[in-house]
C-alpha cells in the first residue's frame, strides 16, 4: 500500500472514530436528559426571590416518574406515568402548561388532589385553614431606571412543615382574593412565589389545575446564575455577570 493510501485510510479511520465518539456522547446526553436531569433556565420573575431571572437549574426527572412529557418534544411512547412518585406539597416543579402541553412552567405545589384552595387578603387557605405567614423584611432590587423597588417579603410554612419565602406587594391585588378552588383528582394546584406577578393555577383560563401527567420534574439545584440581561453565550463576561453566591445552591 502506498504512503498516500495509508494516510487516506488513517484519516478516514480518524473521522469515523470521531463520528462514533460524537454519537455516543449525544446518546449519553439524551439518556441523562430524559431519565435523570434536565437543565432549565428562568425567563421570568414569577418565582422571585426563590428563583431569579437568569438562574439555570437542574430538574430531576426521576422524582415523579416518567410520562410522555419526560421525552423531548413530548413524544413518549405511552400515556400516564410509570415509576411514579407523587409531587409533595411545597415542591418547586416544572410542568407542561395544560393549555398547550408544550410550554414549560415552573411553580410551587400548593394544593394536592381533592383539596380546597382559596386566597383571602393574600393568605393562602388549604381546606379552610390559613397557611402560616410571617413578615421577614423586604426584598429590594434595581427597578431598571437607576432606582430601587422594595417589596414586602413573607415566610410561609405549609401544613407539612415545608417553609419558603414569598413576595407580596399588596394584599388586595389581582389574585389576592379568589373564589374557592376544588382540586380535581389527578391534578395539582400550583402557585408562584412572587404572588402579585405570577400566572398560575389561580387563573383557570390561563393555567388552572395541572394534571399529574404534565409534570416534568422537580427543581433541585442552581448550577449557574447570570445577572438579568446577560446572555449565556457571552462567556467572556461571566466573571462580572455571574451571581457567585447563587451557584450550586439548592432550590427550597
Amino acid at each position: 500500500m502506498s504512503v498516500s493510501k495509508r494516510v487516506q485510510s488513517s484519516e478516514a479511520g480518524g473521522i469515523g472514530e470521531t463520528i462514533r465518539i460524537v454519537i455516543h456522547a449525544l446518546l449519553i446526553a439524551l439518556v441523562i436528559r430524559t431519565f435523570l436531569f434536565q437543565p432549565f433556565s428562568i425567563p421570568s420573575g414569577s418565582m422571585k426571590s426563590t428563583l431569579m431571572i437568569g438562574d439555570y437549574l437542574f430538574v430531576s426527572k426521576y422524582s415523579y416518574g416518567y410520562s410522555k412529557y419526560s421525552f423531548p418534544f413530548g413524544i413518549g411512547p405511552f400515556d400516564g406515568r410509570i415509576m411514579a412518585g407523587d409531587p409533595k406539597r411545597g415542591d418547586v416543579a416544572v410542568f407542561k402548561l395544560p393549555k398547550d402541553n408544550s410550554t414549560d412552567y415552573i411553580k410551587r405545589v400548593i394544593g394536592l388532589p381533592g383539596e380546597t384552595i382559596q386566597v383571602k387578603s393574600g393568605i393562602v387557605h388549604i381546606n379552610g385553614e390559613p397557611v402560616t405567614r410571617e413578615r421577614v423584611g423586604d426584598y429590594t432590587e434595581d427597578d431598571g431606571r437607576g432606582g430601587d423597588v422594595t417589596v414586602p417579603r413573607y415566610r410561609e410554612t405549609l401544613p407539612n412543615g415545608k417553609t419558603y419565602t414569598v413576595l407580596d406587594l399588596v394584599d388586595n391585588g389581582y389574585g389576592d382574593n379568589t373564589p374557592e378552588y376544588v382540586v380535581p383528582e389527578g391534578h395539582y394546584f400550583m402557585m408562584g412565589d412572587n404572588r402579585d406577578n405570577s400566572t398560575d393555577s389561580r387563573f383557570l383560563n390561563m393555567v388552572g389545575y395541572v394534571p399529574y401527567e404534565n409534570f416534568v420534574g422537580r427543581a433541585e439545584v442552581i448550577f449557574l446564575s447570570l445577572e438579568e440581561g446577560s446572555s449565556f453565550w457571552q462567556f467572556w463576561k461571566w466573571p462580572y455577570s455571574i451571581r457567585w453566591g447563587r451557584l450550586f445552591s439548592g432550590v427550597e
